[in-house]
């Protein structure tokens, strides 16, 4: 059985150390936590800051990056909006700008993998480009996610 794979990116308002994204920063121990102990969790990308801050995944260093495995698209969801990093998505208006394209992305992968920070911004691309697809999707791509949209979430830019 395939596991997935998933890539968020993010930009910053305020650079990294500014007080105002102090908030975002400071729980990102305690959520990669959450993640780390959730059923289904398998893989978490993370460089020399212990998550991924320090990795420097495009040209503007307020773009920060997640890529993370999981063993399905249910424990992913549960994730994402059945534990406290749901307060922290309904926040991110606080934290980040809205990006002029797709800004997360999924695909399929053998158990095991851990995909590359450049495989993964290839699937972002690739959706951007193609829509979804096998390749790369979005949640509703995918029939069995359901919370995302009793989050009221939606597939687009502004998500």
């Amino acid at each position: 059985m395939k596991h997935l794979a998933e890539v968020n990116i993010a930009r910053l308002k305020h650079d990294a150390d500014d007080p105002r994204v102090a908030p975002f920063f400071n729980a990102l121990d305690k959520i990669n936590g959450i993640a780390e102990r959730s059923e289904g969790f398998q893989w978490r990308y993370t460089d020399d800051s212990g998550n991924a801050t320090d990795t420097q995944a495009t040209d503007n260093p307020r773009v920060i990056i997640n890529v993370s495995t999981w063993d399905s698209v249910e424990s992913l969801e549960t994730f994402v909006w059945g534990t406290i990093h749901r307060q922290f998505y309904q926040r991110r208006e606080d934290w980040f700008d809205l990006m002029e394209s797709m800004h997360f992305c999924m695909w399929w992968i053998e158990p095991g993998e851990e995909p590359t920070i450049d495989d993964a911004l290839a699937r972002l691309e690739h959706l951007n480009q193609h829509g979804d697809s096998d390749h790369a999707f979005g949640w509703s791509y995918v029939p069995q996610a359901t919370r995302w949209r009793s989050a009221q979430c939606n597939n687009v830019a502004a998500e």
